[in-house]
């Protein structure tokens, strides 16, 4: 006898039209039917019904029973063996059953995380998209301020070259009329020390006038008086009144009138430099700060050629006095001073600084030579004398300057040229006088 054995898997929809008509097929058949059921699919076994297998067996055990004893035996044993098999095969598609339905989850699952993911993609596009929306609108406001930014500077910059325009003519204008004030005001100064000589000329006359003969002579030998090595000499010969006296340069028989201060620090002072009112213009050459100029009553320089013979005698201290327009007053004392020849280009040598004018010398250090208008021998390719105006021992146009231009009240402040020293007012303070005087160290 043989046997066969249907296997009918059904499900929801996708077999159903299959099913049906295999069962319809198979309706004529007596057949066993095992069904299992798990989610949406249905699994159905059919097998020969026993009782068949009997009846069709006995007939044939009938039929040819002495031929085949042991077929009916044989055929339940395949039969159980069969029924072990489907078992088997039923387990197998539980399995294969229970794999399907944890990978329907698993897709599910990446299903609901996948749309989750496509929400969140959409959200962040609508972000993006706005964001450039607001960046394009940023874009087009950080143009439109550039624009401006630059419109507004194009502005500023007309405006700075207008305003500088103006600024270069009013100080053309301003440079003129400080050249005419100061112009006019050296010609104030030169009618006030003509008026001041002819005062003081008219006083000497009347008074001779009305003094003894007596007094007369002895005033006559005054001026005539013999000539001296300095003012310390005079001094120390019993002439202690301040005035002109005749000096006689060193080893020459040369004779020099010089200013003698009988008064200041115990007198014996010979004046070499002094400015007062800016009745004496001061911008000179080599030559005429070698042997001196000017009015030892008034402004003058007594001479380098001089001071260097003088000073190398024998050690000599200088002072320097100032003035300011406010009616202050200050010094600068060095115990050692002397000038190198004109080989030397009269090189400047000062040692031991004291006094009130400034703790640091305004005089540079070590010496310097000394530079005119039409001598250069300064250390700035500027040429110091002539930018600074006046004769001095300039380092780079340096703190100091006691030759420079004379400016009056008013007008003497924020002045490059003027009469400076700088560790007592500052560069730019053109002072109202100074004298420079010198005296043996042992006077």
């Amino acid at each position: 006898m043989r046997l066969s054995v249907y296997f009918i898997l059904s499900c929801n929809l996708f077999l159903a039209s299959g099913y049906n008509s295999f069962s319809k097929s198979m309706e004529t058949i007596g057949k066993k039917q095992y069904q299992v059921q798990h989610g949406s699919c249905s699994y159905t076994f059919l097998l020969p019904e026993t009782d068949n297998c009997r009846s069709s067996s006995s007939y044939v055990s009938n039929a040819v029973q002495r031929d085949a004893p042991l077929d009916y035996d044989d055929s339940v044993q395949r039969l159980q063996l069969l029924e072990n098999i489907m078992e088997n095969n039923t387990q197998w598609l539980m399995k294969v059953l229970n794999q399907t339905t944890r990978l329907e989850l698993q897709l599910l699952e990446h299903s609901l995380s996948t749309n989750k993911l496509e929400r969140q993609i959409s959200d962040q596009t609508n972000e993006i998209t706005k964001l450039q929306e607001k960046n394009s609108f940023l874009e087009k406001r950080v143009l439109e301020m550039e624009d401006k930014h630059t419109l507004q500077l194009k502005s500023i910059k007309d405006e700075k070259d207008q305003l500088q325009v103006l600024v270069s003519k009013q100080n053309s204008i301003i440079e003129e009329l400080e050249k005419q004030l100061v112009t006019a005001t050296v010609n104030n100064s030169v009618l006030q020390k003509q008026q001041h000589d002819l005062m003081e000329t008219v006083h000497n006359l009347l008074t001779m006038i009305s003094t003894p003969n007596s007094a007369k002579n002895n005033f006559i030998a005054k001026e005539e008086q013999i000539s001296f090595k300095d003012c310390a000499e005079a001094f120390k010969s019993g002439l202690t009144t301040s005035g002109i006296y005749t000096l006689t340069v060193p080893n020459t028989a040369e004779e020099k009138k010089a200013y003698c201060d009988m008064e200041t620090g115990g007198g014996g002072w010979t004046i070499i430099q002094r400015r007062e009112d800016g009745s004496v213009d001061f911008h000179r050459t080599w030559k005429e700060y070698k042997i001196g100029f000017g009015d030892p009553a008034g402004e003058y320089w007594l001479g380098n050629e001089f001071v260097s013979q003088l000073t190398n005698q024998k050690r000599y201290v200088l002072k320097i006095h100032l003035k300011d327009w406010e009616g202050n007053e200050a010094y600068s004392l060095y115990e050692h001073f002397y000038l190198s020849g004109e080989e030397l280009k009269y090189r400047i040598h000062l040692k031991g600084l004291t006094g009130t004018a400034g703790k640091i010398s305004s005089i540079s250090q070590p010496g310097n030579d000394f530079s005119t208008k039409d001598a250069d021998n300064d250390k700035c390719i500027c040429k110091c004398s002539q930018m600074l105006t006046g004769g001095w021992w300039f380092d780079a146009c340096g703190p100091s300057n006691l030759n420079g231009m004379y400016y009056p009240l008013r007008q003497n402040n924020n002045k490059f040229n003027g009469i400076k020293w700088y560790y007592w007012k500052g560069s730019g303070y053109s002072l109202k006088a100074t004298t420079m005087m010198i005296r043996p160290a042992d006077f």
